[in-house]
């Protein structure tokens, strides 16, 4: 993964939103459904996560009916370190 590609995933506020959601959560506890909260249609949605599943910030795995989420915060900060926490602690909205 190149920084490059890295920086263009991040750099849509939609998939920084999804990044920051599953960084206050614990691994696996967070299904792809519960982010419908977010303003964009379902299928772009998947889009988002699956942008943010080639840059390798995130792991997927099923669960029955569920698509459950894992942040790859230890890989990604050993890649890029400090990138991901400019990221979760950027304020909403900016």
């Amino acid at each position: 993964m190149s920084l490059q590609a890295a920086l263009d995933a991040l750099g849509d506020p939609v998939r920084r939103r999804i990044v920051r959601e599953l960084a206050g959560e614990p691994d696996w506890a967070r299904a792809c459904g519960t982010f419908a909260h977010l303003p964009v249609a379902k299928s772009t949605l998947s889009h988002h996560f699956g942008v943010l599943r080639q840059v390798g910030l995130l792991e997927q795995r099923d669960e029955g009916a569920r698509r459950l989420n894992r942040l790859r915060r230890a890989e990604f900060d050993e890649r890029f370190p400090g990138l991901l926490a400019l990221v979760v602690e950027e304020p909403e909205g900016a």
